[in-house]
Protein backbone atom coordinates (compact mmCIF):
# COMPACT_ATOMS: atom_id res chain seq x y z
CA UNK A 1 0.00 0.00 0.00
CA UNK A 2 1.10 3.05 -0.55
CA UNK A 3 0.27 6.60 1.05
CA UNK A 4 0.23 9.71 -0.63
CA UNK A 5 1.43 12.81 1.26
CA UNK A 6 -0.90 16.33 1.04
CA UNK A 7 1.99 17.30 -2.20
CA UNK A 8 1.21 14.68 -4.13
CA UNK A 9 -2.84 14.94 -3.98
CA UNK A 10 -1.94 19.28 -4.52
CA UNK A 11 -0.09 18.00 -7.27
CA UNK A 12 -2.73 15.72 -8.44
CA UNK A 13 -5.72 18.28 -8.34
CA UNK A 14 -3.86 20.91 -10.21
CA UNK A 15 -2.60 19.02 -12.94
CA UNK A 16 0.77 19.10 -12.06
CA UNK A 17 1.89 15.77 -11.19
CA UNK A 18 4.08 14.01 -13.90
CA UNK A 19 3.28 10.65 -12.68
CA UNK A 20 -0.57 11.25 -12.72
CA UNK A 21 -1.46 8.03 -15.15
CA UNK A 22 0.47 5.92 -12.62
CA UNK A 23 -1.41 7.81 -9.13
CA UNK A 24 -4.90 6.60 -11.28
CA UNK A 25 -4.07 3.37 -11.78
CA UNK A 26 -3.04 2.85 -8.50
CA UNK A 27 -6.16 4.36 -7.32
CA UNK A 28 -7.81 2.43 -9.39
CA UNK A 29 -6.01 -0.59 -8.19
CA UNK A 30 -6.75 -0.23 -4.69
CA UNK A 31 -3.03 0.60 -3.42
CA UNK A 32 -3.77 4.39 -1.78
CA UNK A 33 -4.18 4.99 1.68
CA UNK A 34 -5.81 8.22 2.57
CA UNK A 35 -5.19 8.76 6.10
CA UNK A 36 -7.75 10.91 7.77
CA UNK A 37 -4.60 12.89 8.52
CA UNK A 38 -3.31 13.39 5.03
CA UNK A 39 -7.46 14.32 4.25
CA UNK A 40 -7.69 16.68 6.80
CA UNK A 41 -4.38 18.59 5.41
CA UNK A 42 -6.20 18.34 1.94
CA UNK A 43 -9.83 20.17 3.62
CA UNK A 44 -8.00 22.85 5.61
CA UNK A 45 -6.21 24.14 2.22
CA UNK A 46 -9.74 23.39 0.14
CA UNK A 47 -10.61 26.87 -1.41
CA UNK A 48 -13.67 26.14 -2.55
CA UNK A 49 -17.19 23.70 -1.64
CA UNK A 50 -16.58 21.68 -4.75
CA UNK A 51 -12.54 21.09 -3.63
CA UNK A 52 -14.15 20.15 -0.19
CA UNK A 53 -16.40 17.70 -1.66
CA UNK A 54 -13.92 16.34 -4.30
CA UNK A 55 -11.23 15.81 -1.15
CA UNK A 56 -14.43 14.31 0.76
CA UNK A 57 -15.51 11.56 -1.86
CA UNK A 58 -11.85 10.57 -2.16
CA UNK A 59 -11.62 9.85 1.34
CA UNK A 60 -14.88 8.14 2.00
CA UNK A 61 -14.04 5.88 -1.16
CA UNK A 62 -9.99 5.40 -0.22
CA UNK A 63 -8.96 2.77 2.17
CA UNK A 64 -8.59 3.70 5.33
CA UNK A 65 -5.91 2.65 8.49
CA UNK A 66 -6.53 2.25 11.93
CA UNK A 67 -5.95 5.64 13.74
CA UNK A 68 -6.11 4.83 17.47
CA UNK A 69 -2.97 6.72 19.27
CA UNK A 70 -1.87 7.63 15.83
CA UNK A 71 -0.77 11.09 17.33
CA UNK A 72 0.67 9.63 20.94
CA UNK A 73 2.70 7.30 18.95
CA UNK A 74 3.74 10.05 16.46
CA UNK A 75 4.59 12.42 19.21
CA UNK A 76 7.26 9.79 20.37
CA UNK A 77 8.73 8.72 17.21
CA UNK A 78 8.95 12.09 16.50
CA UNK A 79 11.10 13.16 19.89
CA UNK A 80 13.30 9.72 19.80
CA UNK A 81 14.09 10.85 16.13
CA UNK A 82 13.85 14.16 16.95
CA UNK A 83 11.88 15.23 14.33
CA UNK A 84 10.75 18.51 15.23
CA UNK A 85 14.44 20.12 15.72
CA UNK A 86 15.09 18.94 12.01
CA UNK A 87 11.70 20.85 10.97
CA UNK A 88 9.17 17.78 10.55
CA UNK A 89 6.14 18.58 12.22
CA UNK A 90 3.55 16.16 13.63
CA UNK A 91 1.40 15.92 10.76
CA UNK A 92 3.85 14.02 8.93
CA UNK A 93 5.08 12.01 12.19
CA UNK A 94 1.80 11.06 12.18
CA UNK A 95 1.86 10.13 8.37
CA UNK A 96 4.86 8.44 8.89
CA UNK A 97 3.33 6.28 12.13
CA UNK A 98 0.22 5.29 10.04
CA UNK A 99 2.97 3.92 7.16
CA UNK A 100 5.16 1.94 9.79
CA UNK A 101 1.62 0.36 11.56
CA UNK A 102 -0.25 -0.24 8.07
CA UNK A 103 3.32 -1.50 6.45
CA UNK A 104 2.73 1.17 3.81
CA UNK A 105 5.47 3.33 1.94
CA UNK A 106 4.78 7.01 1.52
CA UNK A 107 5.05 8.94 -1.72
CA UNK A 108 6.02 12.88 -1.36
CA UNK A 109 7.55 15.51 -2.92
CA UNK A 110 8.23 17.38 0.06
CA UNK A 111 12.09 16.98 0.12
CA UNK A 112 12.13 18.09 4.09
CA UNK A 113 9.75 15.42 4.64
CA UNK A 114 11.76 12.91 2.47
CA UNK A 115 15.07 13.61 3.84
CA UNK A 116 14.07 12.27 6.42
CA UNK A 117 12.54 9.02 6.51
CA UNK A 118 14.27 5.56 6.24
CA UNK A 119 14.60 4.77 3.04
CA UNK A 120 12.63 1.67 3.18
CA UNK A 121 9.34 3.69 4.02
CA UNK A 122 9.92 5.57 0.67
CA UNK A 123 7.62 5.05 -2.66
CA UNK A 124 9.49 5.88 -5.78
CA UNK A 125 6.86 5.40 -8.51
CA UNK A 126 7.61 3.31 -11.44
CA UNK A 127 5.94 2.80 -14.56
CA UNK A 128 2.64 1.16 -15.71
CA UNK A 129 2.51 0.32 -19.36
CA UNK A 130 -0.08 1.94 -20.51
CA UNK A 131 -2.34 0.52 -23.10
CA UNK A 132 -5.36 2.52 -24.85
Amino acid sequence: MIIADTSIWIDFFRNKLEESQIFIRLIENDEILMPDVVAGELLQGARSEKEVRIIKNYSENLKKTQNDGLFVSAGEYSFKNKLKDKGVGLIDAAIIMTAIKSNSKIWTKDLKFKNHLDKELIYIPSYYIIRD
